[in-house]
């Protein structure tokens, strides 16, 4: 059953989670917005792909409890898609775009093909999902020699082959140069309005996603808040999550920058533009 506009797609109730005697974050009361954009952000090493694994129920909670889909985290996987953080594919990779996609129709095990998947139903859902990210037009070429911003679309249509309700990405502009990384922004943000899919994708910049997300979660100093990108990354409410002073700055561009706290924030900086 698909989740309905504003309801919550997922909802975090006190969470935490524990590393030996290093407690990572705690009391992380969270509710995503059925439908939404939503990005994590944090400093690196705060644990925002934890968090991703949390609601997937890969990671153990030490207190607390998260709701997906109206259900434990970890009931309804069938419904949830995931892109894992990962690097380009090597250049000499000869499996094909559309054999990548092909791989998402077992979601139970994340890569193995179901029996029966050559099925003219398998046939079309990858087509389909194909179509939806745009890579129809070289799906059937060796992945390893398509560019970065290309294999990460058909990555994402891996997940989405099996139409889910729930999307999860883990960094997937990490390695894309700043035009691939606002074009697949825009594609995910696309999946999100035409499809009515829950988007949450973990970002170390949000300048390329910014004009896309409908919430943000912000992790430090072992919290969490989230609300609108207008309401959260602000000096005011940075300063009081850090406990110390911090200052959102906007450059002429529009672009974010965030200046202070316990480490450089480097994440609301552009990597890829030198």
């Amino acid at each position: 059953m698909t989740a309905e506009a504003g309801t919550a797609a997922v909802r975090v109730r006190g969470a935490a989670v524990r590393f030996g005697d290093r407690m990572l974050w705690s009391g992380v009361d969270l509710d995503i917005t059925a439908g939404s954009f939503v990005a994590i952000l944090g400093p690196n090493g705060i644990g925002k792909s934890t968090l991703l694994k949390a609601i997937l129920d890969l990671q153990p909670l030490s207190s607390g409890t998260v709701t997906v889909l109206g259900a434990p985290a970890g009931a309804e996987r069938d419904r949830i898609g995931y892109v894992p953080q990962r690097s380009t594919f090597d250049e000499g990779m000869r499996i094909r775009g559309i054999d990548v996609v092909r791989l998402g129709l077992d979601g139970a095990r994340w890569g193995l093909p179901l029996p029966g998947s050559r099925s003219r139903d398998a046939r079309l859902a990858v087509r389909d999902a194909i179509e939806q990210v745009g890579a129809t037009g070289y799906a059937s070429r060796p992945v390893g020699q398509l560019s970065g911003g290309e294999q990460q679309r058909l990555v994402i249509a891996q997940a989405l082959v099996r139409r889910p309700e729930l999307l999860l990405l883990d960094e997937p502009l990490d390695s894309l140069d700043l035009a691939n990384q606002g074009s697949v922004a825009a594609l995910v943000r696309q999946v999100c309005r035409d499809h009515g899919v829950t988007v949450v994708m973990v970002a170390h910049d949000v300048n390329p996603i910014l004009p896309y997300l409908d919430q943000v979660v912000y992790l430090a100093g072992g919290r969490a808040l989230s609300g609108s990108p207008d309401d959260v990354i602000t000096s005011e409410t940075l300063t009081s999550l850090y406990g110390a002073p911090v200052e959102v700055l906007r450059t002429s561009d529009g672009r974010l920058v965030v200046v202070g706290g316990p480490e450089p924030l480097s994440f609301h900086t552009d990597r890829h533009a030198r």
